[in-house]
């Protein structure tokens, strides 16, 4: 009688693991739906943000410590029209000016980056505290409370010291982990008491992929096939290991929560009928988001990365996996190190199979993954060329986070979109489209059963786009390079978002065409305001360059 009762409880184990399994995303259901007017849940926090070095400016200033970013640009020929972030938006000296435009909005949060040169100039904690930095970071946190606004703090936005990255090949070096653990740690003692909500890394796949494969971005290493999965590996294991440093020495003190922001586009199937595609989709999403999520949401890399880089790394003629392996005490360490996802998303492909030859000198991580990425030549792409609006592919997304990792807490922490115009236009038609529609399939995602808690448009200002110089605008408001006291203008867009915010949502179709209508309306006065400034300040022009000027404006 045993064995028959021992089987029954096993068949009622497998019974679970298949009713488990049915709750996998369906990549074959995807329903765009009509506009859904609807509220969001009573809470639901609403934010703009910036980074450090895209908008502080101060570069060398009151004991700022050089970072990669500030030596990448100064090198010509890296950044479009040889740019820098020396000034950009002089963010240093504005603080109670920007905060008074995130007031004006009525954010409920504000997300910033701490700029690790500007606190420790080496890198190192041992070396020197720079306490002029600390009392910046000080005042902006201050103030911000004294608004009744939430600081959401990021410890890396991509400043790694330049020390570090000369004296041990910065993320290419297991020694970052502890240097960043020694830097986090400062920030929790300084400033933990105030506050609640840090994310370790900004989207590390930019920092691995573009810092040391394909050279795009600081450092400018173009380490193919290996660079960007070994800076992935000490990046995944730096961000447990301030994780753990959080959980034991404060977060009984300051109860604060610690988290990670993870950029994914999301990949559709070309044909969601074919199992090929839908299987290269799954790999896309899975080589981008799933590279970080699934460590540590899982404790290890995703199977289709594994068996992927492994299998082409035995066909290169390797005795082991270009992809590094976590010990088991490692993946138990990592796993569940996460208290909020960070979800920046900005855009979608459409991906289909494409088989790559596996040669050791053709190796990187995109012929890793064996597939096409297409656009639809229909999608609106107002600004970056990489940057489609394509709002179903947000939903998508979150709900593919909904089933692959628990249902976690999430925090959008970026979204938003670009214009390429370089000339004086503040009616940002098209921006007010993108975010209406992403943030309204946002909403189609939380009524699906996604724990989504807030909203942070990328970004509050024009601001430094990395590579891309100031060629590249996603400010809410428009920020006058030109002129040296870099004076903020509000595009039409601000006025939207405050009706978002100020309504938890969309009421009714009437009202929300109402909001645009009026938005833009009172931009064409700001417009003239802007004109007749940047005809004055012509003469002082700090960028004296030929700006290329659509037709239309």
């Amino acid at each position: 009688m045993l064995p028959r009762c021992a089987f029954s409880v096993c068949h009622v184990l497998m019974l679970v693991l298949c009713l488990s399994a049915a709750e996998d995303f369906d990549w074959t259901k995807n329903d765009h739906g009509s506009f859904y007017y609807g509220t969001f849940p009573a809470g639901f926090s609403w934010g703009a943000g910036s980074s450090a070095y895209q908008t502080e400016g101060a570069w060398d200033k009151d004991g700022k410590g050089l970072s990669i970013w500030d030596v990448f640009s100064h090198k010509k020929g890296k950044i479009q029209q040889n740019e820098t972030g020396d000034s950009s938006c002089e963010g240093y000296y504005k603080v109670k000016d920007d905060v008074s435009l995130i007031k004006e909005l009525k954010l409920n949060h504000y997300r910033f980056s701490i700029s690790w040169p500007r606190l420790l100039p080496t890198g190192i904690k041992s070396d020197h505290i720079n306490e002029k930095g600390i009392q910046h970071y000080d005042q902006l946190i201050d103030h911000l409370l004294e608004n009744k606004i939430t600081p959401i703090v990021t410890l890396y936005h991509w400043d790694l010291p330049q020390v570090l990255q000369e004296k041990y090949g910065g993320w290419q070096n297991i020694s970052m982990v502890n240097h960043f653990n020694e830097f986090a740690n400062l920030c929790f003692e300084r400033f933990g008491n105030r506050v609640k909500y840090w994310i370790t890394f900004n989207n590390p796949w930019s920092v691995a992929v573009e810092g040391y494969e394909t050279g795009e971005h600081a450092p400018g290493l173009k380490l193919r096939g290996t660079g960007a999965y070994r800076a992935a590996h000490h990046i995944i294991k730096a961000h447990a290991k301030v994780w753990h440093t959080y959980d034991t020495q404060w977060r009984a003190k300051q109860k604060g929560l610690v988290g990670i922001s993870l950029s994914g586009d999301w990949g559709e199937p070309v044909d969601i009928s074919n199992q090929k595609d839908i299987e290269a989709a799954e790999r896309y999403v899975q080589f981008y988001l799933g590279w970080f999520a699934t460590p540590i949401f899982h404790g290890d890399y995703p199977q289709v990365m594994k068996d992927f880089i492994g299998k082409k790394s035995v066909q290169q003629g390797l005795g082991t996996s270009r992809l590094p392996t976590f010990s088991p005490q490692e993946k138990s360490y990592i796993k569940g190190t996460c208290d909020f996802l960070g979800v920046g998303h900005f855009t979608t492909r459409y991906i289909t199979q494409k088989n790559n030859p596996s040669s050791r000198s053709s190796s990187s991580y995109f012929s890793d993954r064996d597939l096409a990425e297409l656009v639809d030549p229909r999608w609106p792409d107002p600004g970056s060329e990489w940057l489609y609006s394509v709002p179903w592919g947000f939903r998508r997304l979150l709900n593919f986070v909904k089933t692959q990792y628990g249902n976690p807490m999430i925090y959008v922490t970026e979204n938003g979109v670009s214009e390429k115009m370089l000339c004086t236009e503040l009616c940002d038609d098209w921006r007010i489209q993108y975010y209406k529609d992403y943030i309204n399939e946002m909403l189609k995602a939380i009524k699906d059963g996604v724990n989504v808690k807030g909203y942070t448009a990328w970004s509050l200002l024009d601001k430094f786009e990395w590579d891309e110089g100031y060629s590249e605008r996603f400010g809410l408001y428009y920020v006058d390079f030109r002129n040296k006291n870099k004076p903020r203008y509000p595009k039409a867009s601000v006025q939207f978002y405050k009706r978002i915010i100020s309504s938890n949502g969309f009421p009714n179709q009437r009202e929300v065409e109402n909001w645009r209508r009026k938005a833009v309306e009172t931009c064409s006065s700001s417009n003239q305001l802007l004109a007749a400034a940047t005809r004055k300040s012509k003469e002082h022009a700090e960028l004296p360059k030929v700006w290329p000027v659509h037709d239309e404006v």
